[in-house]
């Protein structure tokens, strides 16, 4: 692979990363309800879901998913259905986050995760991105297989660093003061969070498919 291509392919990541979307939101709200653990566990599980997309495009599973009206339905709704049912759970907690805490209490590492990975496997806009976007940086003259490991990697370590960002600046932010008094209403905001990606997943088209 062309160190040009590389690059180019970097910076879209890089792009596409800042731009503050479901991915972006998800990973704040884990991380200013449970710290940066919390944050890190739902950023993992976003990565995951990119890493089983970027098998699936080698497979050529995507085209044939994104081609499939009924399966990509399903897929979506399934995805926006537990991430609001997250998001209401949380919105009408009971408890606030304890700031002084640095991680996820019993139960949470997984409902971290698995948000993660149910927000990006059934986002439309990732679908998309791995049908129409990811092959113009394949080379089909090249080790098809090689390429895709390659840009695999550089997009789980360009995201994770982004996330990891984001996430370090949400728990210093829950970690304040402010933060203590109005425990129980980060609690609901990540909630209205996890709503608010759900509904933007619900709102995109299903474009492509048929």
């Amino acid at each position: 692979m062309a160190l040009g291509t590389l690059a180019a392919f970097g910076l879209l990541e890089l792009t596409l990363c800042l731009i503050p979307g479901p991915a972006v939101l998800l990973t704040l709200s884990y991380a200013l309800r449970r710290g940066t653990r919390g944050g890190l566990t739902a950023a993992s599980g976003i990565l995951a879901g990119n890493t089983l997309y970027f098998i699936l495009s080698g497979l050529g599973v995507v085209a044939l998913l994104l081609a499939s009206y009924r399966v990509f339905t399903i897929l979506k709704w399934a995805g926006v259905l537990y991430l609001a049912f997250l998001g209401v759970r949380a919105l009408f907690a009971h408890r606030g986050v304890t700031p002084g805490e640095n991680g996820p209490q019993r139960g949470d590492g997984g409902r971290a995760f698995g948000s993660g990975f149910v927000t990006q496997v059934s986002n439309p806009k990732a679908i998309v991105f791995f049908v129409a976007i990811l092959p113009q940086f394949i080379d089909p003259r090249g080790v098809i297989w090689l390429q895709l490991v390659i840009l695999t990697i550089a997009s789980i370590a360009i995201e994770l660093a982004v996330l990891s960002g984001y996430t370090l600046a949400a728990d210093r932010l829950r970690r304040s003061p402010a933060a203590e008094r109005a425990s129980l209403w980060i609690e609901r905001a990540g909630g209205a969070i996890l709503i608010g990606i759900a509904a933007r997943i619900a709102r995109e088209p299903l474009a492509g498919a048929g």
